[in-house]
This record gives structure tokens, sequence and C-alpha cells, in this order.
């Protein structure tokens, strides 16, 4: 006797995914709604305190998205484990490590571009894989999704790179991070950020080369496609 649909595996695996996907696009849509609303009600004031505004929110969404490489681990998720542990890695490196930890940063205006970026990517990203999830596919949102990455990743990554930059002096003077270890040896953190930046450039052209030809490979099949009611 077969099972209802509901009780089928492959029908509870698309619908928590489309849960998370859903809940995922919620949080970022709200940050990046209200970055907006702030943006034209204060003006370049609001870029100051953006992280205190959204930050909490954003740390949460970001939280969130490390269940993807456990998706990805269990077969769920198709995509490959290593881009996107390269891609969360990056963030969770700026924002827990960098931004959170030096409450000086958090006043400049490259976390409130980070954060715009960021949650255009995510934006995208999630209502194409929410959609997909119920099999549901447009020509443009398809589009959209494997193309806007194309300029903004590397601005995501320039991004990153400043932020890390402009936080080296508040590492150094605070000694965040930076301990001493039996032995006479320690750890400076700000040459593990130095290291790091380096890392970062190669780990992007790493994950921009997957990328495009993830992209070369939906875009080529996709036109075949007709919309799935």
């Amino acid at each position: 006797m077969a099972l209802p649909a509901w009780l089928q595996p492959r029908y509870r695996k698309n619908t928590y995914l489309f849960i998370y996907y859903l809940i995922q696009f919620c949080g970022h849509s709200w940050i990046f709604t209200n970055m907006t609303v702030r943006f034209f009600s204060f003006g370049e004031d609001s870029m100051v305190d953006t992280f205190y505004a959204i930050g909490l929110v954003m740390r949460l969404c970001q939280s969130i998205s490390l269940l993807e490489l456990l998706h990805i681990c269990v077969g769920i998720d198709p995509n490959r484990l290593l881009p996107r542990l390269l891609q969360l890695t990056e963030r969770i490196v700026i924002l827990f490590v960098v931004i959170t930890s030096q409450e000086e940063v958090q006043e400049k205006h490259v976390v409130c571009v980070l954060f715009i970026f960021w949650n255009l990517l995510d934006m995208v990203r999630y209502t194409y894989s929410m959609l997909s999830v119920v099999g549901i596919s447009y020509a443009v949102l398809t589009w959209l999704s494997q193309t806007l990455w194309m300029p903004i990743y590397p601005l995501c990554v320039l991004a990153e790179a400043f932020a890390i930059y402009q936080s080296l002096p508040y590492f150094e003077s605070f000694g965040t991070y930076s301990t001493k270890l039996p032995f006479d040896l320690s750890i400076y953190f700000p040459y593990v950020l130095k290291i790091y930046l380096m890392m970062l450039f190669i780990g992007m052209y790493y994950t921009y080369g997957h990328l495009y030809s993830e992209r070369r490979d939906v875009l080529r099949v996709f036109p075949f496609k007709k919309k799935k009611m």
C-alpha cells in the first residue's frame, strides 16, 4: 500500500527545505527593507548604526545558514560542500570575529555596504531556491539568481577585505583574540587576519570559478524548460 503523499520522504524533504528557504527569505527581506527605510528616513546617518539596528537579525540568519552544510552532507541539497563552506566561512569570520568583536568597526560605513550586498544576493538566492523546491521556475528569476552574483560577489569580497583592513588597528590596540601559549609561544591575531586576507582572495577565485560553471550548466538547459504547475 502506497504511503500518502505527505508521508513520503521526498515530500517531507521538500516541505522542510521550503520552510527553511522561506524563513531565510523573510529574514533577509526584513533586513533589506529595514535598511532601505532607514536610509530614506535618516540619510547617511543611518549607516553609522546599521549594526545596532539589524545586527541581531543578521547574526541569526547567518547562524541558521550553517544548516546548509548539513543539508549538503546528508544529501538533501545537491550543491558542492567546499564552495558553500568557503562562502559561509567568509561571512561568519567577518560578521562574528571582525565586526561583532570590535564596537568601533560596527560604526563604519563598510558594514552597511556589506550588509546590502549580502542581503541582495540572499533575497534572490532564497527566492529562487524556495520556488524550485515546489517545482516553480521563472526565466527572469533563474537568470537573475545565476547572474547577480557576478558583479556583487567580488564587491562583497572587497568590502570584507576593507572591513578587515579597518579592524586591524583595533585588534592591535586592544589585543582582542591575541593570546600567549605555553613554551613562550603566542598568537598575535592581527597576523592571523592578514593571512586570512590573502586566503580570502584565493577562496574568491575558486568560488567564482565554481559559480560560473554552475551558471553555465543551469542556463544551458533552462531555456528548454517550461513553467511547472
